[in-house]
């Protein structure tokens, strides 16, 4: 241990104070590798395993599946928060049907892509537009509780 704290240049006072004051909680304290390999070992990633093919197809699978749960997951989303577009728009028909009409349109144009970083996209865009929704639907109906009370009193 001397030699190699000596290659740093620690005073040996130093050092032999360092042991006879850390020597018994040293252990204690740090309980981690003993080497700087076992230290990189422990927190370098390493390069993943070259998978066969049917390794990576149930990957693969697994990512698709939970993928698909979250996509079915939204779209329930969807459904719920269309229960509260009750009124008509221009030509007579729900906003609520009108809604979920386009959900499943955009739903099924969707329903082939299998590119990861598109999904992602869709899924994450697809929760934004619903929860941007809901949030303009609450402000309008605070607005006009606003506007029924300011007028009654």
């Amino acid at each position: 241990m001397t030699t190699s704290l000596q290659k740093w240049r620690i005073p040996l006072r130093l050092i032999k104070s360092y042991d006879i004051v850390f020597s018994c909680s040293r252990r204690l304290l740090h309980e981690g590798p003993d080497t700087i390999e076992e230290l990189l070992d422990r927190h370098i990633v390493k390069k993943e395993k070259h998978l066969d093919d049917e390794e990576e197809e149930l990957l693969n699978r697994r990512r698709l599946t939970s993928t698909r749960r979250e996509a079915l997951g939204l779209y329930r989303d969807i459904i719920r928060a269309t229960r509260f577009f009750m009124w008509p728009d221009s030509r007579g028909v729900l906003w609520r049907d009108v809604l979920r009409e386009n959900a499943r349109k955009e739903f099924e144009e969707a329903r082939l892509e299998t590119d990861p970083e598109i999904i992602t996209r869709l899924l994450i865009g697809g929760h934004d537009a619903v929860q941007s929704a809901i949030d303009k639907l609450a402000e309008k109906q605070r607005q006009q509780i606003q506007k029924e009370r300011g007028g009654g009193d």
